[in-house]
C-alpha cells in the first residue's frame, strides 16, 4: 500500500482488504483492547443507535476521535497516582538545534528525575522538601501540566511519610504554608492564564492542602516504651556535645523542652554564639548587637534576629549534582 497518513512523518494508517475494497483500521494499544472491542467491530459507515426507524450515521473521523479520547482518558487515569520516570540522571540541553528543538526545562527535570525514591532516603528527604518549597514560592507556574501533577503526587507521598514516621513535620508545615499562600494568589489571577488546567482542579488541590495542614496540626507523636538507656541517662558532656551538632536553632529549642537538664544546656550563651558564627559573618552580626539585662550579648535573640535579614547555611546529606563537562544532572 502507498504511504498515507495525517502527517508525512507518521508511520501511516493500517489498511485491511475486504470484499468492498480497502478499509482503514485504527490501531489500539494492548491495554485498551479489552475495553474497545466494540470499536473494532464498527463498520466503515453505519452504527445503529437503538430504534430501527432512526439511524444515526457516524463517520470514520468520529470513531477515530472517540478512540483517541478513550486512550487519553486511560492515560490520565493511570498517571493520577504515580510518577512518570525513575531516572537517576538527565542530560541538560543548553541550546536548540535543527535536530532537537527546545531546552531542558524545570518541569522536564522534575518529571524525569527519581524524586519518588529520593524522599524515601533520609539523606535526601530535607533536600527534596526544600526544593519543593522553592518551586512553590516562585517557579510553580513554570512547570508543565504533567510536572504539576507529578509535583502534587510527590507532595502527597511526603505527607504520608511524615504522618507515618513523624519525621520533621515542621519542615512540611512550612512547605504547605508557602504553597497555599502562592495558590491563593494565583487563583485570584486565573484570568491571566497563570495556571495549567481547570480552575476547579486547583481549588480541589487547595482544599487538599488545607486538609493536609489540619492533619499535621493534629499529629500526635508516638511514645516509645523502652526500658533501656534513654537520652536523659547520658552524661552532661555528651548531651552538650549533641546540642553542638545541631545547625538549626529551632531544633535546639525543641530538644531543650524534653527535660530540665536539656533546657539548661540549650540556654548556654556559648552554644548560641557558635551557631551565630557558623551561619553569619562577623560584619553581619556586628550590625545587630542585642545586649541582655546583664550587659552581655544575647546570642539567642541575635540568631533569630539575623535570620530575618540574612539566609542561614543549609546542610544536606545528599543533593543533586551537576557535571559541567558532560552537562549531566544526576543523583549521586
Amino acid at each position: 500500500m502507498p504511504f498515507l497518513g495525517q502527517d508525512w512523518r507518521s508511520p501511516g494508517w493500517r489498511w485491511v482488504k475486504t470484499e468492498d475494497g480497502w478499509k482503514r483500521c485504527e490501531p489500539f494499544s494492548p491495554a485498551l483492547e479489552d475495553g474497545s472491542n466494540q470499536l473494532n467491530d464498527i463498520s466503515h459507515t453505519v452504527i445503529l443507535t437503538g430504534d430501527d426507524e432512526d439511524e444515526e450515521i457516524y463517520s470514520t473521523e468520529d470513531c477515530e476521535f472517540a478512540a483517541k479520547k478513550r486512550k487519553k482518558d486511560h492515560f490520565r487515569n493511570n498517571t493520577d497516582s504515580q510518577c512518570f520516570y525513575r531516572e537517576k540522571w538527565i542530560y541538560v540541553h543548553k541550546e536548540s538545534t535543527r535536530e532537537r528543538h527546545g531546552y531542558c526545562t524545570l518541569g522536564e527535570a522534575f518529571n524525569r528525575l527519581d524524586f519518588s525514591s529520593a524522599i524515601q532516603d533520609i539523606r535526601r528527604f530535607n533536600y527534596v522538601v526544600k526544593l519543593l518549597q522553592l518551586i512553590a514560592k516562585s517557579q510553580l507556574t513554570s512547570l508543565s501540566g504533567a510536572a504539576q501533577k507529578n509535583y502534587f503526587n510527590i507532595l502527597d507521598k511526603i505527607v504520608r511519610k511524615v504522618m507515618e514516621d513523624q519525621y520533621n513535620p515542621r519542615l512540611i508545615k512550612d512547605l504547605l504554608q508557602d504553597l497555599s499562600s502562592t495558590l491563593c494568589i494565583l487563583i485570584r489571577g486565573v484570568g491571566k492564564s497563570v495556571l495549567v488546567g481547570n480552575i476547579n482542579i486547583w481549588i480541589c488541590r487547595l482544599e487538599t492542602i488545607l486538609l493536609w495542614q489540619q492533619q499535621l496540626k493534629n499529629l500526635q507523636m508516638n511514645k516509645q516504651v523502652n526500658n533501656g538507656l534513654t537520652l536523659s541517662d547520658l552524661p552532661l558532656h555528651m548531651l552538650n556535645n549533641i546540642l553542638y551538632r545541631f545547625s538549626d536553632g529551632w531544633d535546639i529549642i525543641t530538644l531543650g523542652q524534653v527535660t530540665p537538664t536539656l533546657y539548661m544546656l540549650s540556654e548556654d550563651r556559648q552554644l548560641w554564639k557558635k551557631l551565630c558564627q557558623y551561619h553569619f559573618a562577623e560584619k553581619q552580626f556586628c550590625r545587630h548587637l542585642i545586649p541582655s539585662e546583664k550587659g552581655h550579648i544575647d546570642w539567642k535573640l541575635m540568631y533569630f534576629a539575623l535570620q530575618k535579614y540574612y539566609p542561614i547555611k543549609e546542610q544536606y546529606g545528599d543533593t543533586l549534582h551537576f557535571c559541567r563537562h558532560c552537562s549531566i544532572l544526576f543523583w549521586k
